[in-house]
C-alpha cells in the first residue's frame, strides 16, 4: 500500500454541527491516519494519509453526509508523515 497525503479545507456552515467527529468516525471506517481540526474563517482542515482511493471515498462520504453545509473544498498533495499513526479530532 502505497502512502498517500491530502491536506483537505472544506468551508461552509461546518463549525458546531458534528463535522469534526463525523469525519473521524469515517476517517476512522476507511483506516486512514491524520488529524480533523477548526481552522479561522469558520471553515475544518483535515490531513488525511493512506490509500488515495481510501481518501476520495472518506471526502464523498464528508460530503454526503453535510449536504448543503459544505460550500466549497480545497483539496492539495501533502507529504505523508508516517509517524502519524491513527485519525484524531485536535484543537
Amino acid at each position: 500500500m502505497e502512502l498517500t497525503a491530502r491536506k483537505i479545507v472544506f468551508s461552509g456552515r461546518i463549525q458546531g454541527v458534528g463535522f469534526r467527529f463525523t469525519a473521524l468516525n469515517i476517517a476512522s471506517r476507511y483506516e486512514l491516519t491524520g488529524y480533523v481540526r477548526n481552522i479561522p474563517a469558520s471553515d475544518v482542515e483535515m490531513l488525511a494519509q493512506g490509500p488515495a482511493e481510501a481518501i476520495d471515498d472518506c471526502v464523498r462520504d464528508l460530503q454526503d453526509s453535510f449536504v448543503g453545509s459544505i460550500s466549497h473544498i480545497e483539496i492539495e498533495p501533502a507529504t505523508p508523515d508516517p509517524k502519524i499513526t491513527d485519525f484524531r479530532i485536535t484543537f
